[in-house]
């Protein structure tokens, strides 16, 4: 595994799905939709896209679980980044929650109208140092990250400034090494 680069694995930046900056929410979700088409061929679908500024940087990312956070409004009266599953909370809290903040009461059709209002600079999230790694790194080092950030992705950098060139999946990670210590073939 040692001899396993990032580069080997990893998603590269003209096959993930893209979005300019300029774009809306709807945009984004037909740019993650288009790429599964376009590459049916791999196991898994894009469960993010990636936004460029006017030069082709990447300057963030939104996730599947952005776009519904945006689709609902109200969360913006909790705060920016919460994630209250993590602390342990009780599934009455969470409803609760859900109940003192209105989250998903209007209609579907309502909501997802206002997506096109919505850009995609307001949803994403810019991923810090930690949710990087270079295509020369070895894939333990990858997968450590993987492991201590709780991760489903990695941004890949071609060098030690922040040119991006692809990303790193969780999933392509654990199926190459399922594929190489025969543990799918031994499961059934």
């Amino acid at each position: 595994m040692e001899n396993i680069r990032v580069k080997q694995l990893m998603v590269p930046l003209s096959e993930y799905a893209t979005v300019s900056e300029k774009a809306n929410l709807v945009e984004a979700i037909q740019a993650m939709e288009n790429k599964k088409k376009r590459y049916s061929d791999k196991p898994y679908r894009h469960r993010s896209v990636l936004v460029l500024n006017a030069k082709k940087q990447v300057i963030g990312k939104l996730s599947q679980v952005d776009i519904m956070r945006a689709l609902e409004p109200n969360y913006n009266k909790i705060g920016t980044d919460i994630s209250l599953g993590r602390f342990g909370f009780s599934a009455t809290f969470m409803k609760a929650i859900r109940d003192q903040f209105d989250l998903w009461q209007r209609p579907l059709e309502e909501l997802c109208r206002a997506l096109r209002q919505v850009k995609v600079t307001e949803a994403m999230y810019t991923p810090a140092e930690h949710q990087r790694v270079l295509q020369t790194d070895t894939l333990q080092a990858a997968m450590h990250q993987f492991v201590m950030g709780r991760h489903r992705s990695l941004l890949v950098t071609a060098n030690r400034g922040k040119r991006i060139v692809g990303i790193l999946r969780s999933t392509d990670v654990f199926n190459w090494l399922c594929d190489e210590t025969g543990v799918c073939k031994t499961m059934g």
